[in-house]
């Protein structure tokens, strides 16, 4: 059993199901800060909700980063911390793209309340996040 303990949450792997395995953990911390924060900007503070959405989204951002770079993406390339973060960042940006795009389709469109949203949201998001983090800019070049 302590062999699979290490296997899923220690040992550095290059295993993509691992990566994703852990990414869900990564995400999902990322997820709390991020719904967390549109949840107080729009009900506590009265912010409106894309703004919310988007500023929620950055501090999930970097949440996910640092929990990526520490424990799911542990093969770093020859880019500096602050290269790679702005690689990092620019597919997040894509995906704060997806996540604004999804939300209004969902919210003003489709009339479904925007907590609702997010979650669909996120789990599109989600995976756009991973593989275009895992194969752009965390898998060994040959």
């Amino acid at each position: 059993m302590n062999r699979w303990v290490n296997k899923l949450f220690v040992e550095p792997t290059e295993n993509v199901l691992l990566q994703l395995f852990r990414y869900g953990f990564v995400g999902g911390a990322a997820f709390v800060v991020d719904y967390a924060t549109l949840f107080v900007l729009t009900n506590n503070v009265g912010v409106q909700y894309l703004w919310s959405a988007a500023i929620a989204f950055v501090l999930g951002l970097v949440a996910n980063y640092l929990l990526s770079i520490s424990w799911v993406f542990r093969n770093r390339g020859s880019l500096s911390r602050w290269q790679e973060f702005l690689f990092f960042a620019v597919i997040g940006v894509v995906g704060l793209g997806f996540n604004e795009l999804i939300m209004y389709a969902c919210t003003d469109l489709m009339h479904i309340h925007y907590m609702v949203s997010k979650l669909i949201s996120t789990a599109i998001v989600f995976f756009w996040n991973f593989f275009a983090r895992k194969y752009l800019l965390f898998t060994k070049k040959k």
